[in-house]
């Protein structure tokens, strides 16, 4: 049984009273006007491979590969775009609505270019009202400075609902990012409990949430790990991001601090890693029309050393127990069967928090052309914040029910405290936001199976 989590605890049905500013009104919506994208973007790297001999290589697709996509991609969208209907302004699209992840996908991707032109991004899940999750399918639409409609000339207004092929539906709605700019410079906040204190060091153990540190900073453990290869090493998943310092030519990892700043009990080193790839080869689709599109794929696989004291890792989450197998996301399930879940996670930083996943497969385009997608777009309980500096590669979990172990399902990448916030209520101030990586896809990329139980990990010893 699936359960969604309305961002504030309630959640309100589509056959509820609808608001004002709701897709079956069949007005159009209201936005703001875009400024640059939010979200920080880094070198695009795939296929990367490190070890403690060698310094970081990348492996950049070659020119070919990306003639023949783009070409492949044109193709896609050409024989698809025979099924799609036109624009509907003055009436209640007749087609079905969209019900899966893909069908939400698809439609945004045939009608980027003016969601584009009006935003600073888009994503897929399900309408707001006044701050709740609804379970209405929408693209939800990312602007500067949400207005109302009568300050606006009708022709900067987004359409309320759009069609994909076979006339399939949904809403659109507005999202207000609050944006701050450039990412500044801040403090590293954390919280001292005795959870987050014995992540950082003071435990006997390590396992998922435990600080991990390369030779300058440091993030989160994400997950106990065995690759699918070779002899099939055992070692830990974080971030390429916190596993990968390109000042250095080891990319070694440690516990608790970083060997500049005190104790350091080598780890290991980085095996593989990858930063981005591309959106056919992470989804098995093309997500947008731009031939330069790009996942954020952060993730990081450090096999252990082998003078390292196996019998200190364990696979279990710090205040949360045993977790189940990874959640494979198929993007031909049911939007709720994701959007609107209740998540945990446990990192160096923040300890334990708990968030709802309000969106999937965020889409931004920088000022270059490029176009950037990541997976998940978490929201904190109760206007707490998710994650703090620091959790990066930390496990995201999606709580189960009638006593289920909590599934993993991302992990990680990062936060905007210090960039911009979500407005999601009006009369309410804006919330801070964390971003993810979908597990299951990553650990296929970098052919890596999960460990649950500490059972299982002794018995490759």
């Amino acid at each position: 049984m699936n359960r969604r989590a309305p961002l504030d605890l309630r959640i309100h049905h589509s056959g509820s009273t609808q608001s004002e500013e709701s897709a079956l009104d069949l007005e159009r919506n209201y936005y703001g006007h875009p400024s640059s994208s939010p979200l920080p973007l880094l070198p695009f790297a795939a296929g990367a491979q490190h070890s403690e001999s060698n310094t970081a290589y990348f492996s950049w697709p070659t020119l070919s590969r990306w003639n023949d996509a783009a070409e492949d991609r044109a193709n896609y969208f050409g024989n698809l775009q025979k099924g799609v209907l036109p624009e509907t302004l003055g009436h209640l699209p007749t087609g079905q609505r969209a019900t899966t992840l893909l069908e939400l996908m698809t439609i945004r991707a045939f009608h980027s270019k003016i969601l584009r032109r009006f935003s600073l991004g888009t994503a897929i899940g399900f309408r707001i009202r006044g701050g709740v999750l609804t379970d209405i399918p929408a693209i939800l639409v990312f602007v500067a400075h949400k207005v109302h409609r009568h300050w606006l000339n009708h022709v900067h207004c987004l359409p309320a609902a759009l069609e994909g092929p076979g006339g399939v539906w949904c809403d659109v709605d507005v999202v207000e990012f609050s944006y701050y700019g450039a990412p500044a410079q801040t403090p590293k906040e954390q919280l001292y409990t005795e959870l987050a204190d014995g992540l950082r060091g003071s435990d006997s153990s390590i396992g998922s949430g435990s600080q991990v540190a390369n030779q300058e900073t440091y993030g989160t453990l994400g997950a106990i790990v065995k690759s699918r290869t070779g002899n099939q090493e055992v070692g830990f998943l974080t971030n390429r991001h916190v596993a990968v310092d390109l000042d250095y030519p080891n990319q070694k990892m440690f516990h608790p601090l970083p060997p500049s700043l005190g104790p350091a009990v080598y780890f290991g080193a980085v095996e593989r890693a990858t930063s981005f790839i591309t959106d056919d080869l992470w989804y098995g689709i093309f997500a947008g029309i731009n031939p330069e599109t790009f996942v954020r794929a952060d993730g990081a696989f450090i096999p252990f050393a082998e003078d390292f004291n196996m019998n200190s890792v364990t696979t279990s989450v710090k205040g949360v127990g045993e977790i189940g197998d990874v959640n494979i996301i198929d993007l031909q399930s049911p939007i709720n069967s994701l959007i609107g879940r209740q998540v945990i996670k446990v990192g160096r930083s923040s300890g334990l928090t708990t968030g709802t996943i309000m969106a999937y497969a965020l889409e931004y385009n920088d000022e270059k052309g490029i176009c950037f997608l990541t997976d998940f777009l978490v929201v904190g309980e109760n206007q707490q914040t998710f994650d703090l500096e620091g959790d990066s590669g930390s496990l995201i979990l999606l709580t189960g029910c009638n006593r289920e172990k909590p599934r993993p399902v991302g992990i990680i990448w990062g936060g905007t405290a210090n960039r911009g916030r979500l407005k999601l209520k009006v009369g309410q101030p804006p919330e801070n936001w964390t971003s993810g990586v979908d597990l299951g896809r990553l650990l296929d990329l970098l052919e890596l199976d999960l460990i649950t139980s500490n059972e299982a990990l002794q018995g490759l010893f």
